[in-house]
């Protein structure tokens, strides 16, 4: 499966271990996690049951229903003790018990957690079971489950949040795209395994967002909407504020001033979307220059919403009047360029993690981050356990990289408070030959054409 080689690793080293397993699996839809679970469970011998949003009597007849079908037995009570009691592997083999959203059946019925113990204990179902309990509700997961589970949260093997995947999957995604293409889409869709389904990669950025977001027939046409209000009441408070992030307002003041909202209402909202992982609040690289540095930012995390209220949410009575291509080219390829810079720096966090891992870096990254001060910006700050510190800058859209732009870095720094050990300079558009002869022979500084990287 693309891009999940490691969670199916993980799941296998545990499916292989002696015993039973309780293992929970969660994460937004989007990211993939059922087709990994369908993918772990090929070959093995399993029971799998989807929790729609229904009466806990509903739900009980129909798991009852299900199992009866699948096991070709009558099953006379009506209760999850009785239900985990009648599954069964045919053989000696492990069998894995998949019950997809299990909040849906925990949030009305308090004691389906108690059977799911049980049947761990070896008190429903004698043989070797691995249980995998998945959902799609991120902060019941990772608040409300702890409080539920309580001391029994140690019979837990293990919880495994499924995330997006990175931009080198992307790329093996999509191999019809050059690197600048890859991160034109990246910049768009981000790592969300459902959206690079949709994606032509024999295709243009422009033909793309035209035809899969713009266009009332695209799969990604409502998705913005739709990611919310799965989630979240209030819209017209929520994108408000997505729409004020997206402007390039960070500061909770500034997101006052602009909505009208109390400041306590706009925490309480920022939380909110935060734990849904849309938002987070952006925290500068901890240096000498501290009161040089601007605090309390906030912006959009989720790539393809920050897309959307950036570019298309502002501007929707063209959206639904104009035809994709105009809209387009009026709103969006202006801008494009100047919005892919942050994304830019994404990828090139991601190329120092990937040459950390192998070992070719001049020094051992203990930790990584941006400076943004209140007059000026470093891109990316890697620093070792000792504070040796490798600096980089990421040219994204402004041609080629000059001597110039490195000075700027410079005066950054100053307010920084911070000095560099090495530099690596990322170009999207090549190096000017007055910086190539500068920095010629120079160990502590690498150029790194982004085609090459």
């Amino acid at each position: 499966m693309a891009g999940r080689k490691q969670e199916i690793q993980y799941l296998e080293q545990m499916y292989q271990k002696s015993g039973n397993q309780l293992l929970i699996l969660y994460g937004r839809k989007e990211n993939g996690g059922r087709e990994l679970v369908r993918e772990f469970c090929r070959n093995k011998k399993f029971f799998y049951y989807y929790a729609p949003d229904i009466s806990p009597q509903s739900q009980r007849q129909r798991m009852q229903k299900e199992i009866s079908d699948r096991y070709q037995v009558a099953v006379s009570q009506d209760s999850y003790d009785t239900f985990f009691k009648r599954i069964k592997s045919g053989d000696g083999s492990k069998l894995v018990v998949v019950i997809d959203e299990f909040h849906r059946i925990q949030k009305k019925e308090p004691q389906f957690i108690e059977s799911i113990l049980k049947l761990k204990a070896k008190k429903l179902y004698p043989g070797p079971v691995m249980i995998l309990l998945c959902s799609s509700s991120i902060p019941w997961t990772e608040q409300e489950l702890p409080q539920i589970l309580g001391n029994s949260m140690k019979k837990i093997d293990g919880i495994t949040k499924i995330r997006e995947l990175g931009f080198l999957d992307l790329v093996r995604q999509f191999p019809h795209y050059s690197v600048r293409e890859s991160v034109k889409a990246y910049g768009v869709i981000g790592g969300v395994p459902e959206y690079m389904k949709g994606w032509e990669d024999q295709r243009d950025i422009r033909y793309n967002i035209c035809t899969h977001i713009l266009s009332e027939r695209g799969f990604l046409h409502n998705k913005a909407e739709e990611i919310i209000r799965s989630q979240l009441r209030e819209l017209s408070v929520y994108h408000t504020i997505l729409e004020t992030l997206a402007s390039g307002k960070h500061k909770l003041n500034d997101i006052y001033q602009a909505t009208g909202f109390s400041r306590a209402k706009i925490s309480v909202y920022l939380k909110n979307l935060m734990e849904f992982d849309v938002v987070e609040k952006v925290y500068s690289f901890e240096t000498g220059g501290w009161q040089n540095a601007q605090k309390g930012l906030y912006q959009i995390r989720d790539t393809f919403l920050n897309f959307w209220f950036k570019f298309v949410y502002p501007h929707l009575s063209e959206f639904y009047q104009m035809e994709p291509e105009d809209f387009y080219d009026q709103y969006i390829a202006g801008e494009l360029e100047r919005y892919l810079k942050r994304y830019f720096v994404n990828v090139c966090m991601e190329y120092l993690e990937l040459q950390d891992m192998v070992g070719r870096l001049p020094l051992k990254i203990h930790k990584m981050g941006t400076w943004i001060g209140k007059k000026g910006h470093i891109d990316i700050i890697a620093q070792n356990s000792i504070r040796e510190n490798l600096i980089c800058l990421c040219n994204w859209s402004e041609g080629t990289m000059t001597y110039d732009m490195c000075q700027q870095l410079f005066q950054s720094m100053e307010q920084a408070k911070i000095t560099a050990n090495y530099y690596y300079l990322f170009s999207a558009k090549g190096f000017d030959e007055k910086l190539v002869k500068v920095v010629d022979g120079d160990d502590r500084i690498l150029l790194v054409d982004m085609n090459r990287m």
